[in-house]
């Protein structure tokens, strides 16, 4: 999906996912992965220029992948958790207690970034 996101955006882009996620038999990964979108896509409305991204649900063998590219090429960095007045960044820091893995690619023109996270499904409920 490629979209120009906005305040609001986050909410319908949850219910694709969870929707996905259901059909994919991982529901249980819903609440952190919806949690960790709606973070990413929070990002792109205050950071990218014209709040424009494409969404990538990817299932994977073990779980879920989630990418969303941008075309701000500045990547995010989590505030030190120790610094209680930061008041950016601070949802990197979620994103990456929700996730099993998340990270951040620049595009390889420069142009651009793909930050991204994995949840894993448990054995059993694969």
């Amino acid at each position: 999906m490629t979209l120009t996101v906005g305040a609001h955006s986050a909410r319908p882009l949850r219910h694709i996912l969870r929707l996905h996620l259901k059909a994919w038999q991982l529901g249980g990964l819903a609440d952190a992965a919806e949690l960790a979108l709606t973070e990413l896509v929070s990002n792109v409305v205050r950071h990218a220029p014209g709040a424009h991204c494409t969404i990538r649900l990817l299932r994977r063998e073990h779980g879920v992948r989630v990418e969303v590219d941008d075309d701000c090429p500045c990547l995010p960095r989590p505030a030190p958790a120790y610094d209680e007045l930061t008041e950016n960044n601070r949802g990197l820091i979620l994103v990456d207690s929700v996730t099993d893995r998340w990270g951040a690619d620049p595009d390889p023109g420069g142009r651009g970034k793909t930050v991204w996270f994995e949840c894993d499904a448990q054995d059993d409920a694969l």
